[in-house]
């Protein structure tokens, strides 16, 4: 590759990472912004003042949603709602896939296949029985709801699986052969050399589940179980939480976590993409 064609690659990223970044720049901006600094003729990025064009940030549009919008009580369900759903739903995951992958049983083949084939239903179609479910085993409404109708996901179980045949069929006969059981190699062999595709998982569902607002707006009525997105959205509906600096405020809220996991993280992502083959 040519000199001159690295930099034109070199500056069409940086182009397309500035294009990127630049709405939450605006947004983390806007934030900290009285309402009228906003509206202004010429648009800033900074906090100024929009009569003497001095520093005006302030914190306040946090306050009003964290304390009177609700947003506070929300993050805290989202945290323990991921902090539960993300390591249950792993482990879940994980076995499903060892089984499929290594575990000789009758219509092994079959089952995994008919699994794939749920995938191509779209979700929100199955909406209406999986509410049904959850009612009938008296969830709704509940914690419960929010975390256990959640713990299984047949692309994870995909993915899982995947890599777990990638894995040399002679450790786990070794490990056999000295007497170790199957949960021993799952364990101890299995899951410790699939540590990429584990967090690529792991990292993937608390995006998902930190983001997912439909589920949660289905099967919770009470306030007190709302999650952030559903807070949010809640917000943005108030007469006075609509207004541009609350819902960029409350947004902000919502994205740094999710940022933050994605930069401590990015490494393991792509290096578990990589990893994951399509090995049948």
């Amino acid at each position: 590759m040519t000199k001159g064609r690295k930099v034109s690659i070199y500056v069409a990223l940086v182009l397309l990472a500035a294009v990127s970044v630049v709405p939450f720049v605006w947004m983390l901006a806007t934030s900290v912004k009285h309402g009228p600094d906003i509206y202004t003729k010429v648009p800033s990025l900074l906090p100024l003042d929009k009569k003497t064009g001095e520093w005006a940030a302030t914190l306040d549009n946090y306050d009003y949603v964290l304390n009177v919008g609700g947003l506070g009580s929300a993050f805290v369900n989202s945290v323990w709602v991921t902090a539960i759903l993300v390591p249950a739903k792993l482990l879940v995951d994980a076995l499903a896939a060892y089984a499929f992958a290594r575990i000789p049983f009758p219509g092994r083949d079959k089952l995994f296949v008919i699994m794939l084939g749920g995938m191509m239903v779209p979700t929100i179609t199955l909406l209406v029985p999986r509410l049904h479910v959850t009612q009938a085993l008296g969830m709704f409404d509940s914690g419960w709801g929010l975390i256990v109708p959640n713990v299984a996901s047949v692309l994870d179980i995909f993915l899982l699986r995947q890599f777990f045949l990638s894995i040399p069929a002679e450790l786990e006969e070794a490990a056999l052969i000295d007497g170790a059981g199957r949960m021993q190699i799952f364990w101890r062999i299995v899951l410790p050399l699939s540590k990429p595709v584990l967090a690529v998982v792991t990292i993937t569902s608390f995006l998902f589940h930190w983001n997912d607002l439909v589920w949660p707006l289905v099967v919770t009525n009470d306030p007190e179980l709302y999650t952030l997105p559903l807070a949010l959205q809640q917000l943005v509906a108030s007469p006075d939480g609509g207004r541009a600096y609350y819902i960029m405020a409350g947004a902000t809220l919502a994205v740094v976590p999710v940022i933050v996991v994605l930069l401590i993280f990015q490494r393991r992502i792509l290096q578990g993409i990589a990893f994951t083959g399509l090995k049948a």
